[in-house]
């Protein structure tokens, strides 16, 4: 029995998708790939009006919607990606559509598919539990179901994202695809060895959430926890898509939180670009198994844009600080006129700059004479901190590094 779709198909959907989705660019990254030690390409998929490839196989999929269908409405669970293409494509062309998704759902994902026309019914805190409830409304109210990965016609509209990226760049050695419910992966998987039948796919999924990683070894699904890659965070793969990657992916790697943040932040740092964490997920499997990539022509999909500013911001921040960048110093000091200024003047000179400071006198173990600084500084590297640290001890004002650097080098 062969598989749900051919590269006839995704070539049918890229006709389809004609004018609809913009054909994104796939670019070299000669800086975040010195820094893995590979000769990266990104396709750049969170460039995509709703933020990620998700529009694709949404597209597809309600363009050959029948009129009596396009009137009863249609229905999706997501946590953000799949709701925003749907809610998007929808409404241009006219069809009413529903998303139901998880109560925890980013504010920002929540408030940009309803900007895009969608009604959203936030329910359960799960996608399984928001499952149930379009359940609920399909059997009310007769809602088409978009389904956000186990459909041949989604599966294909991902896959015009594989065949762009090995048009561009037809010399790949390895791609290396996130994994949520599999349709972006099997869909680029059918493309790339349709062009070229020797190029390894590998798959990237969460520790937390191994679905696919744990259905194709017939192990018992364990998963749970929270992950910044949500948007890869599935519990139950689809079937088509699994029988797809059973054929055509080699292998799938478990990367870690650690891993997702520093993929993040080197995307942003070392090629400006915004990617959530299921978006960066193959460059966190570069930094998880780097002798795995070395030296190899490697191709990424950035699948998705759809970061909380805040989180952005965090991730952005806690970078700075593994780096050495921002460091926080606890300082003891007398408690007498003065010595905050002297303090200040030592950091001052040694070329730092002071972002924060909390003097400490009441609460902690502290003896009476005496208080405690904490200092924000930002600074050059983590020598940089260390040599702060000397000049103060030197001065006797006796300090600790608060926070983590890492003092080794690390690519990211």
């Amino acid at each position: 029995m062969g598989l749900a779709v051919s590269f006839e198909d995704i070539e049918k959907a890229r006709e389809t998708l004609s004018d609809k989705v913009l054909r994104t660019p796939s670019i070299t990254a000669p800086a975040l790939g010195e820094a893995l030690g590979v000769d990266l390409t990104l396709k750049l998929e969170n460039l995509q009006r709703t933020g990620s490839f998700k529009a694709r196989g949404a597209y597809v999929k309600l363009a050959s919607l029948s009129e009596e269908e396009r009137r009863r409405g249609v229905i999706a669970m997501s946590a953000g990606n799949h709701a925003q293409g749907v809610a998007y494509h929808a409404t241009a062309l006219g069809i009413r559509s529903t998303i139901v998704m998880p109560a925890a759902t980013p504010f920002t994902k929540v408030e940009k598919t309803r900007n895009f026309g969608a009604t959203v019914v936030q329910y359960g805190d799960t996608l399984a539990e928001s499952r149930e409830k379009v359940e609920e409304l399909v059997t009310e109210h007769g809602y088409i179901l978009i389904h956000p990965y186990d459909d041949p016609l989604i599966i294909a509209g991902q896959g015009t994202a594989g065949l762009e990226l090995m048009q561009d760049v037809p010399d790949l050695d390895t791609l290396v695809v996130p994994i949520g419910g599999g349709g972006l992966i099997s869909g680029i998987a059918l493309a790339a060895r349709h062009f070229n039948p020797n190029i390894e796919i590998i798959g990237v999924q969460t520790e937390q959430y191994p679905s696919m990683y744990q259905a194709l070894r017939g192990e018992e699904p364990q998963f749970g926890g929270e992950t910044l890659a949500e948007g890869i965070a599935v519990k139950v793969p689809g079937k088509l898509t699994m029988k797809i990657c059973s054929e055509l992916v080699s292998e799938i790697i478990l990367v870690g939180e650690t891993e997702i943040e520093r993929a993040v932040n080197g995307c942003a740092e070392h090629q400006n670009l915004v990617a959530e964490g299921a978006g960066a997920a193959g460059i966190a499997a570069m930094l998880k198994e780097p002798d795995r990539f070395a030296g190899k022509r490697v191709g990424t999909v950035i699948c998705g844009g759809n970061i909380d500013q805040r989180m952005l911001a965090t991730v952005l921040l806690r970078g700075l600080t593994r780096h050495g960048r921002l460091a926080r110093l606890r300082i003891d000091i007398t408690d007498q006129p003065g010595t905050l200024a002297r303090v200040a003047g030592i950091i001052g000179k040694s070329g730092a700059n002071i972002v924060e400071v909390h003097h400490q006198r009441m609460f902690q173990d502290v003896p009476v004479k005496k208080a405690e600084l904490e200092v924000l500084v930002e600074t050059r590297n983590p020598d940089h901190v260390l040599e702060i640290v000397a000049e103060l001890d030197a001065a006797d004002l006796k300090t600790r590094v608060m926070s983590n650097m890492a003092m080794e080098t690390a690519p990211l």
